[in-house]
């Protein structure tokens, strides 16, 4: 199963986070198994016609998310499914609470800004 994908220059979207997006939408939907192997950056950067650092910044970023794993020469995997997404939520989310209590902020202004902030991100 080879990777397709295609990055829209034109879009509002930069290119990184095109194939970002792409790649964690496709782990999730089971479409790239765990287990999978993604093309090398420089591989995958003269498919889509980009520069390597696009596409290695793209993989960082999915790295950091947890939705592959980089395998020293091995190469990069699709990443089991775990609770990388929700611990990494928790560490913010306890980050986020103690800047509002520094802040000074009480419990329903601290509240209420993570919910205008969750709103704008999610659209809600």
């Amino acid at each position: 199963m080879a990777l397709q994908m295609t990055v829209d220059q034109e879009a509002a979207e930069p290119p990184y986070e095109q194939i970002r997006a792409g790649i964690a939408e496709r782990a999730r939907a089971g479409e790239l198994p765990v287990g999978y192997k993604l093309p090398t950056v420089r591989g995958f950067a003269e498919e889509l016609g980009l520069a390597a650092n696009t596409v290695a910044k793209a993989y960082r970023a999915l790295e950091a998310d947890g939705v592959i794993e980089t395998r020293g020469r091995n190469g990069t995997f699709i990443a089991a499914p775990g609770d990388t997404a929700a611990r990494e939520a928790a560490a913010a989310a306890v980050a986020f609470a103690q800047r509002a209590h520094r802040l000074g902020l009480d419990h329903d202004a601290a509240l209420a800004a993570a919910g205008d902030a969750l709103r704008a991100v999610y659209g809600d």
